[in-house]
């Protein structure tokens, strides 16, 4: 798939102009006319792109084994859909990449599954004490990394318009794996992840599909806390997996691996069966929509 220059955003913006033009008699077409044929499911991460873990599992091992399941039961209840992976093992994908794949595909929908996490903090503690040189007690402090093990909840994520200020950890750590790319400054001509006026750029590149990726989200949402999660609702965030989708697409956050009960949910048999049929039901509940 040829890449769209990050670099040139007078380009970017007259294509945002045009489809702005065109968008309400887009929508009334893919109301009528779309199908939902194929859909792609990405597991994140993967191979060298896996740092983010929690007590005992990883990531990207949680997001492939749900991805899998979610693949296995959408082919076993919706016969007339045909399932694309971007990864069926720990191999490292490029973001660009995984989007090429619905793209080349022209696939209808795009699920990108991930576990959240939580950032380190840097704090101090008191490891013992000594005797000063006039004979005072005073402690002897030591600076440890720490990060939350009490957030929890699930969220999903569509690629929306960006704001200077939206550099948060979550588009941070998940547009991370940029630099991972041997030719990323190739492949992505000239993005640079720590420059905030480059995620709006970004964002132009996907907005003809918003509406109907937002109403995926709200479903996937809807799901998940009818099951009883805690509901950290559907954000527009400028990420780089869903820039260039040609198709309804969403990232969604199935779980902090950082909270202990939460990964033992999302590594347990009961909790991917209950991930798995959430995100089922909301596929299917889209596709009715859509095509009813």
């Amino acid at each position: 798939m040829k890449n769209i220059p990050l670099v040139r955003p007078n380009v970017i913006l007259i294509l945002f102009i045009s489809i702005f033009l065109v968008s309400t008699t887009n929508n009334q077409a893919f109301t009528q006319e779309y199908k939902i044929k194929t859909i792609v499911i990405d597991a994140g991460h993967g191979g060298r792109d896996g740092t983010t873990r929690g007590l005992y599992s990883t990531e990207k091992d949680v997001a492939l084994k749900t991805a899998l399941h979610l693949g296995a039961a959408i082919e076993a209840t919706m016969k007339d859909v045909e399932v694309i992976y971007t990864r069926s093992t720990d191999v490292f994908i490029p973001l660009y990449e995984r989007i090429g794949i619905a793209n080349n595909a022209k696939a209808d929908l795009f699920i990108s599954i991930h576990c959240n996490d939580m950032p380190l903090h840097r704090t101090s503690v008191i490891t013992g004490y000594k005797k000063n040189s006039r004979g005072k007690r005073v402690p002897i402090r030591k600076t440890v990394y720490r990060k939350s093990t009490s957030t929890r909840g699930v969220e999903t994520f569509v690629s929306g318009m960006g704001r200077l200020n939206e550099q948060d950890e979550v588009i941070k750590r998940e547009n991370a794996a940029i630099f991972l790319e041997d030719n990323y400054k190739e492949n992505y001509e000239g993005f640079d992840p720590n420059n905030p006026e480059n995620y709006i750029i970004l964002s132009l590149m996907k907005n003809t599909f918003r509406t109907q990726s937002l109403r995926l989200a709200k479903l996937v949402q809807d799901q998940y806390v009818n099951v009883g999660r805690v509901d950290r609702g559907v954000q527009e965030k400028s990420l780089a997996v869903l820039a260039r989708a040609g198709m309804p697409a969403i990232l969604t956050e199935i779980g902090f691996i950082s909270n202990p009960k939460e990964e033992n949910y999302m590594n347990s048999k009961e909790g991917q069966e209950e991930i798995t049929q959430c995100l089922l039901n909301a596929i299917q509940d889209y596709k009715k929509g859509i095509e009813g």
